[in-house]
């Protein structure tokens, strides 16, 4: 069974992130996928500190509830990082918990005890999903270099955004129902083309 996990990087519980979020969530489950999701809200956890203890030795000094979702993203075969846009990129909850996988970009360039094939990296996807109350066309783009880096560091292929801008001229996502259709869609779409890449 296709794994995936979901980070959840909004504050808000029930708000219009998670509520298209868990529609993605239903599609991806439709199409056979077993989905964990983890509020980054919910959990207990540090800052990274900056000491760069992990360019040493590769391991976050750090102990805290973070660090077994850390075990389970490296078993995922899709990951998925959602996140609202505040003050035109992700969450501070999101843009944390990207810095404390700071041990990851460790491990590939300083101790050099991770690496992923090529073949890995083929099967196995990043997302990142996102929505916004504004609509102009950049309101994304600050973003996207930030979860590109995290992807990357995990042994994701960032492939696939599914994005949700202007939230405020439709009132939230209560006046645009249609969100919640296409994130459904796509949850479903995204699970069945890493089903075809799992078989081939």
């Amino acid at each position: 069974m296709i794994k995936m996990l979901v980070i959840n990087g909004s504050p808000r519980k029930g708000g219009n992130t998670e509520t298209v979020l868990d529609a993605f969530i239903e599609g991806a489950q439709e199409a056979g996928a077993d989905v964990e999701k983890i509020r980054l809200v919910e959990i207990d956890h540090k800052n990274c500190r900056g000491c760069n203890a992990c360019h040493k030795t590769g391991i976050c000094i750090i102990k805290d509830e973070l660090t077994p979702v850390f075990d389970k993203l490296l078993t995922a075969d899709i990951l998925v990082l959602a996140s609202p846009i505040y003050s035109m990129t992700v969450t501070a909850e999101m843009k944390s918990f990207i810095d404390r996988g700071q041990f990851l970009w460790a491990q590939k360039f300083f101790t050099k005890t991770l690496s992923f094939s090529e073949e890995h990296l083929a099967k196995h996807t990043g997302v990142f999903f996102a929505t916004s109350g504004q609509s102009m066309r950049s309101i994304f783009d600050s973003a996207f270099p930030v979860v590109r880096v995290f992807f990357n560091d995990a042994g994701f292929s960032y492939t696939e955004n599914v994005l949700f801008p202007g939230m405020d001229k439709h009132g939230g996502v209560k006046g645009w129902p249609e969100s919640l259709v296409e994130a459904r869609e796509r949850g479903k779409e995204i699970v069945k083309k890493m089903d075809m890449k799992l078989k081939a």
